[in-house]
């Protein structure tokens, strides 16, 4: 377990990376913080949680933290979890992986929720980066479908985007409801009511992005069952031509002795001229009935 200790003026900050479950059991101890909680932070894919214990508060949030073009589609892949014990003489936060934003905080903070503020906000610009990177994406799939390029559209492309899309959101959505029921001091409510902007701002990208994918989608389906329709079509008036050809093609080449058609002199121009005239008569149909 890595410890780290900062002091500041009116508080401590204590941060706990990579602790092992008893090395935390014996370190909240001397806190008398409730053991159930270190459940919450073992567990690799808990969501974000806000709970009152005794004189602490117990708060849970996720960063992101996976590759934006990575192949990752479930919230464990994507994120991971940073819990928070606070009062207001210190402050415990707990983390089974290295965040850099953490070693970058600096300045002066008043009391704790000042400082947790801070992280969250640092927590929630995680989440810029794959908003970004879906956007780009989303740009390039247009440009495939509807530029004539469906052979470069990945459907699964797609499914891996909307699949992070979908669990950004949804961490988000969990993120905004912990900020909306947590309450701070009066000198810190303008930065918390940043923050609900903030993911506010960053659901409606994602939730753009899902809503432009799941249209793109069905746009690339309608447009392959369009060309398959184009397809059977053609295919359809082919066999319209040929069937009756087929029809007169296999009647005389049938090996009968006593077929009278076939000691005419003029059979064989007779034949051509009938097999001409049927397929005049169904191209002059197709033409009426606007099939071609």
């Amino acid at each position: 377990m890595k410890e780290n200790r900062i002091e500041f003026a009116n508080f401590q900050w204590i941060d706990l990376e990579n602790p092992k479950l008893g090395e935390l059991t014996d370190f909240i101890k001397p806190y008398g913080l409730n053991t159930h909680l270190l459940q919450d932070l073992v567990q690799v894919g808990h969501l974000p949680k806000l709970e009152k214990v005794g004189e602490f508060t117990f708060l849970l949030l996720r960063a992101f933290s996976a590759k934006p073009n990575g192949k990752l589609t479930t919230i464990p892949e994507l994120s991971n979890k940073i819990g928070f014990f606070f009062t207001d003489e210190i402050l415990i936060s707990v983390h089974q992986k290295p965040f850099e934003f953490l070693g970058e905080i600096s300045g002066h903070f008043e009391n704790p929720e000042s400082l947790i503020l801070k992280i969250i906000e640092k927590m929630v610009e995680t989440y810029e980066a794959p908003a970004n990177w879906l956007s780009e994406q989303m740009d390039h799939f247009e440009s495939d479908v509807f530029l004539g390029r469906k052979k470069r559209f990945s459907v699964e492309q797609l499914y891996f985007a909307k699949a992070k899309a979908r669990g950004c959101k949804k961490v988000l959505h969990l993120t905004q409801t912990l900020l909306l029921h947590l309450s701070v001091q009066p000198s810190n409510e303008a930065q918390l009511q940043d923050l609900k902007e903030s993911v506010s701002s960053l659901i409606l990208q994602f939730e753009d992005f899902l809503d432009e994918a799941n249209s793109l989608l069905n746009i690339y389906l309608s447009s392959n069952s369009q060309k398959t329709n184009e397809v059977m079509k053609l295919l359809t008036v082919f066999s319209a031509f040929f069937l009756p050809l087929t029809f007169l093609v296999g009647v005389y080449g049938m090996n009968f002795k006593f077929m009278p058609e076939l000691n005419w002199e003029y059979g064989y121009y007779l034949t051509w001229g009938a097999m001409l005239s049927i397929s005049i008569a169904i191209f002059i149909w197709f033409k009426v009935r606007k099939i071609i």
